[in-house]
């Protein structure tokens, strides 16, 4: 009687040691695979990020990601310009109670209107990519006060450029406005023609290719500015 009992119970102790090899064996697989994608997230930085580097942007972001595997160019392409941009609309904020020329003013406030929009995505990029806003919060770079054109930006304006526009009025200040942002933008446009020769992020390349567009645009339209006035 007692064998007979016994005999059903192998088994089912066979069956609770498949189950607790499926289970370790899962668990193996598991470990393997985290170690992987841990392995490609944290694994020696270099220049170029790949596709687990996707930069979805988390909740909260000031903007838009950008999608897609980037490098360091991509990186130091949004680092530069959200400051050239913001001294863009710092300049053209002025033209409101400075300018007298009317395409001036129509100018102004199409650059503040197109360039507030690309600082908010290109905040939102970086903090997708997990990167500071600015490059010297990351590697120490000096003179991004603007000081003296020290930025180390392409056709910044130095504090003392800055006072001189701020200083004048009507034409004077038409004038200076329209051959200061003209240097400006061909700065921007660099910087970008640099993005779309080293970037690898496709939503990076597209503005970079926007900015280009758009700010030769406005920089022919000074330069026939300057020649009427």
């Amino acid at each position: 009687m007692n064998s007979i009992k016994r005999a059903p119970s192998r088994p089912g102790r066979r069956r609770v040691a498949m189950v607790g090899a499926v289970a370790a064996g899962a668990l193996t697989l598991a470990a393997c695979g985290n170690g992987g994608e841990s392995d490609k997230n944290h694994g020696t930085p270099g220049t170029d990020h790949g596709s687990s580097n996707s930069a979805t942007a988390a909740p909260g972001s000031s903007g838009p990601s950008a999608k897609g595997a980037f490098n360091d160019a991509d990186v130091t392409f949004a680092q530069m310009m959200i400051p050239h941009h913001q001294q863009a609309i710092e300049m053209a904020e002025l033209s409101g109670s400075r300018a007298s020329d009317k395409e001036i003013k129509e100018l102004s406030a199409a650059i503040e209107q197109a360039q507030g929009p690309e600082i908010k995505t290109l905040r939102g990029w970086l903090k997708g990519w997990g990167k500071p806003a600015s490059p010297s919060m990351e590697h120490g770079m000096p003179g991004m006060d603007h000081g003296a054109g020290g930025s180390g930006m392409s056709g910044i304006m130095s504090d003392k450029e800055m006072a001189e526009l701020k200083a004048a009025k009507g034409t004077d200040y038409d004038k200076k406005f329209a051959r200061l942002m003209t240097a400006h933008h061909d700065g921007a446009i660099s910087m970008a023609e640099n993005e779309q020769k080293d970037g690898r992020n496709a939503s990076a390349k597209k503005l970079a290719g926007d900015i280009i567009k758009g700010q030769t645009a406005e920089v022919d339209k000074f330069r026939k500015i300057l020649d009427r006035l």
